[in-house]
């Protein structure tokens, strides 16, 4: 699979963009295990005209994660194609524009999936950005807005006619958030559709070896990209990669390897940010992370690890987890 003429390899699988979770530490270490393509969190535009600080951080990034995309997200075409030269000067090698994030304060302000109940602003904002750069310019959208206005197929006919190169579909309405389960049909009747030139990216409950296997056998997409799954478990691009690559399971990860990645993920984080905010931004990864599901008597060690202040608090509970539960898990 091609975006322009960056070459993602045969059966890629992606790093969704996520707020508050793909930063540069964790993109590295999922590239590192495999992910053939990162994206940052997503960017206000408005924030990046306006040059706020904390959003202009967000447009780093390095050599070693490329392919690397910047996602950005907003409802007014001049500020998103300003926003675009931005994002430009930082070097990515694609700019993507966020129409389906389903969140209140973007969506219900016009931006993100807020989009799919205005469409020919959805298409302007497109043609700006796509006008205003050289970059490859790609699109991250929803099925529809609800149940009864379901408009993929249409709309991406649409959206590649403004002069995107590739179109990341997930599976769900806007008004489904994040709930019920994701319908990969309509995904692959666009990827179906003869007037689809494009590269057609499925997104939505891609949480196994099996199930990315089967998303691209079922719907032919040409790429599967991974969201909430990898939190707490960035190596779950190795298994991915490994079945793709041989049709077997990878064998089981030790208890101990993976511990020792996220303690890997604490350490990176702590150091990009400082202790504080380090050890809260980690604390969604050891929230959802499936390594500790399933333990017994787990809960009080939870509680404590999701309170840990330091870094050695953290990582004392780590040792007493590992003590407890290496052997067994």
């Amino acid at each position: 699979m091609k975006i322009r003429d960056i070459d993602l390899g045969e059966k890629p699988v992606f790093l969704a963009p996520m707020e508050d979770v793909t930063d540069p530490a964790f993109r590295l270490m999922c590239k590192r295990f495999g992910a053939d393509l990162v994206y940052t969190e997503f960017v206000s535009s408005d924030a990046l005209v306006r040059s706020v600080g904390k959003t202009m951080q967000k447009l780093a990034i390095c050599d070693e994660e490329r392919p690397v995309a910047i996602q950005i997200y907003g409802k007014d075409p001049g500020a998103m194609a300003d926003a675009a030269r931005i994002v430009e000067e930082a070097r990515p090698d694609i700019l993507d524009l966020n129409f389906g994030c389903p969140v209140k304060r973007v969506a219900g302000k016009g931006a993100g999936a807020g989009l799919l109940q205005d469409v020919p602003r959805m298409l302007e904002i497109t043609r700006a950005v796509v006008d205003a750069v050289k970059l490859p310019v790609t699109v991250k959208t929803r099925l529809g807005w609800d149940d009864s206005h379901k408009i993929i197929v249409t709309l991406a006919e649409q959206l590649q006619d403004c002069g995107i190169e590739a179109l990341t579909i997930h599976g769900r309405t806007r008004a489904q958030m994040y709930t019920g389960e994701a319908d990969w049909t309509l995904i692959g009747e666009v990827k179906r559709n003869p007037r689809m030139r494009i590269p057609v990216i499925g997104n939505g409950d891609v949480t196994t070896p099996e199930r990315v296997a089967e998303c691209f056998a079922r719907y032919g997409v040409d790429a599967v990209m991974v969201g909430r799954a990898s939190f707490g478990r960035p190596w779950i691009f190795k298994e991915m990669k490994h079945y793709l690559t041989t049709g077997e399971l990878l064998p089981p990860l030790s208890f101990d390897w993976q511990m020792d990645v996220l303690r890997e993920q604490v350490r990176q984080s702590v150091a990009r940010l400082d202790e504080r905010r380090g050890i809260l931004h980690i604390r969604r990864h050891l929230a959802a992370t499936p390594l500790f599901k399933g333990l017994p008597n787990f809960r009080e060690l939870r509680i404590a690890m999701l309170r840990a202040d330091t870094v050695d608090e953290l990582f004392a509970l780590f040792d007493r987890i590992r003590t407890t539960y290496g052997s067994e898990a």
